[in-house]
């Protein structure tokens, strides 16, 4: 039986105390104001945690204050802690030791990953319009645009008919609901959790389809450049595309009122893919994962509020003096 979902409109947020997170094997990964932490449940049941200490990248670098900067630096970091929170939490979900990975190994997997991502989503889509559009720059746009995102709504919709990738949405949707309830000012039991929805107006997938959405106005302005400006201007010009993206999301993902909700419909309805609705056990760990994550006087006034689960009180106190950084 569906739980009833709360009616509610969202509140404007301070940004700078914002909760953000990610799913990974098994598990889910939050990211707080000081602090970020992965939680998993291990194949005898358990919950292991993990944290460490990590001030918000603006009050360690500068250029993370400077606007459309700080999104693309901002977005580094989180796919870096995100490559380490996937190895971190495949290792304690198969109850397998691995050797964790290095800050050089990550950099490269990142380095990798973006070169990828550019091939399929950015340079493909230019080279086959090149193809069907011949002279006119009007068709040359229109069919990239749709070609690009096609093969991003495509992607995302393939790789969820794996039942693996299937449970990592689950996980996904878990990660939102907790975050809902905190931000709402909720306690954080599974019965509170539970009743929120699995989308969130701050999520990456939003963030990606800005960037998909993004880059067909922007580089429609170009006409039907040359080859060589055509894949230099696609390759350069997605990290700018990305900070505007980061800018819009952190605002309408913060804001309360029909301009933000409006900004932030085409990513909730994107989600519907990317997420699903949990269990309990899984709400469990997105609970744990953000009990963890949280600075002392914060958890204590969000204890105040009631239910937290027995199992998240015991993640939290197993790695509360866990801060050595690996790699």
């Amino acid at each position: 039986m569906t739980p009833e979902r709360p009616n509610y409109e969202r509140e404007p947020i301070d940004p700078a105390k914002t909760v953000g997170g990610q799913a990974v094997i098994e598990g889910v990964m939050m990211r707080s104001p000081g602090a970020w932490s992965v939680a998993v449940r291990q194949p005898d049941s358990t919950i292991i945690a993990r944290r460490e200490p990590l001030a918000r990248l603006s009050e360690r670098n500068k250029a993370a204050r400077v606007p459309l900067l700080r999104g693309i630096l901002v977005l580094w970091e989180s796919l870096s802690l995100g490559f380490r929170a996937l190895s971190w939490s495949a290792e304690q979900a198969s109850g397998e030791e691995e050797e964790p990975l290095t800050g050089a190994q990550i950099g490269w997997t990142m380095a990798v990953a973006v070169l990828v991502f550019a091939g399929v989503f950015i340079v493909v889509p230019a080279l086959a319009a090149g193809v069907v559009a011949g002279e006119s720059g009007l068709v040359f746009n229109v069919v990239e645009g749709l070609l690009r995102l096609g093969l991003f709504v495509g992607y995302i919709w393939a790789i969820g008919r794996s039942a693996e990738i299937g449970r990592v949405f689950e996980y996904h949707g878990a990660e939102h609901m907790s975050i809902h309830a905190y931000e709402a000012g909720e306690p954080l039991s599974v019965e509170s959790v539970r009743r929120y929805p699995p989308e969130h107006p701050r999520c990456g997938t939003s963030f990606l389809l800005i960037v998909v959405l993004g880059s067909i106005v922007v580089f429609s302005m170009f006409g039907r450049p040359g080859w060589v400006f055509l894949i230099t201007s696609r390759l350069l010009g997605i990290p700018l595309i990305a900070g505007l993206a980061y800018e819009l999301l952190r605002w309408s993902g913060t804001r309360g009122g029909w301009l933000a909700n409006a900004l932030a419909a085409p990513g909730i309805w994107l989600q519907k893919l990317t997420t699903r609705v949990p269990d309990e056990s899984q709400i469990e760990v997105a609970i744990s994962s953000l009990v963890v994550a949280l600075d002392d006087d914060t958890l204590q006034e969000v204890s105040s509020r009631g239910g937290i689960p027995e199992a998240a009180l015991a993640a939290r106190h197993s790695v509360i003096n866990l801060t050595p950084r690996e790699g």
